[in-house]
């Protein structure tokens, strides 16, 4: 790719969790910049379905893959048929995470969380996060080149509500992204993160009572709130080569909430 493109052609781009919301929003990001768009699902066939449509009519190509990234197995065959069909995996987005309401009023307080919850948040987004890198890597080295990109929290940064399970498996995420983007670099493979803040409209968002909202919106300098839309933009960048010299970074996406 020209440094003076972003666009995708030719590119096969992996996104989990892309059957809706801001895993959607990314595929067809993609897909509109030439990308043939690998979208993993994990139960909703006819949602991944329309999102492959959606991507095929926005100029790019895509393809349903279900796969619980939870499951090693699951995953590595995901890739492997992935990568015998279209021969190669440029970029890699790590979206999907376990479910999670984003409810102020009835979320639990720290001693009312069991470590079960904390577990169930680790492993939707570390554990996933780590199946499907050690899927692709093999190929990425042979390559020496990729770009993955994992999708965390400006709560990691500013916890302005105390989402302890989450947040913490955020946390842990961005951790992991900075040591493999230290081990990674030299074989030229980059990982970095972006950091939304509350986005709307999504499945975990639709929770979050519009007082709340409109306290996060009052104290954002750009005066709303994200939308997929917002933070797929980002993402593309830090997959293409307009960002070939980052790794091991966190591009926060919340309007200025949090200013790092």
């Amino acid at each position: 790719m020209s440094t003076s493109s972003a666009r995708f052609d030719g590119q096969v781009v992996l996104v989990t969790g892309a059957s809706r919301g801001i895993g959607a929003a990314i595929a067809k990001a993609f897909a509109r910049e030439g990308a043939l768009v690998l979208v993993n699902y994990l139960h909703n066939e006819a949602a991944a379905q329309e999102v492959v449509s959606a991507c095929e009519q926005a100029g790019g190509h895509a393809w349903a893959l279900q796969a619980d990234v939870r499951a090693p197995e699951a995953v590595q065959a995901m890739v492997a048929q992935a990568v015998a069909e279209t021969g190669r995996i440029d970029a890699v987005v790590n979206n999907a995470f376990s479910p999670y309401a984003f409810d102020p009023e009835h979320r639990q307080r720290f001693w009312e969380v069991p470590w079960s919850a904390y577990q169930g948040q680790f492993d939707g987004a570390v554990q996933a996060a780590y199946h499907v890198c050690q899927a692709v890597l093999p190929h990425m080295r042979q390559r020496a080149s990729g770009s993955i990109v994992n999708l965390v929290s400006d709560l990691v940064q500013r916890p302005s509500i105390a989402y302890h399970d989450y947040t913490t498996a955020k946390s842990a995420l961005v951790g992991f992204s900075r040591n493999l983007a230290t081990e990674l670099g030299p074989l030229g493979i980059r990982v970095n993160c972006v950091a939304p803040g509350l986005v709307s409209p999504t499945a975990s968002s639709q929770h979050t009572k519009e007082a709340v909202k409109d306290v996060l919106v009052a104290q954002t300098p750009l005066g709303r709130l994200a939308t997929p839309d917002d933070v797929a933009g980002p993402v593309l960048f830090l997959a293409s080569d307009w960002s070939r010299f980052m790794t091991g970074q966190v591009l926060v996406v919340d309007g200025g909430l949090v200013m790092a």
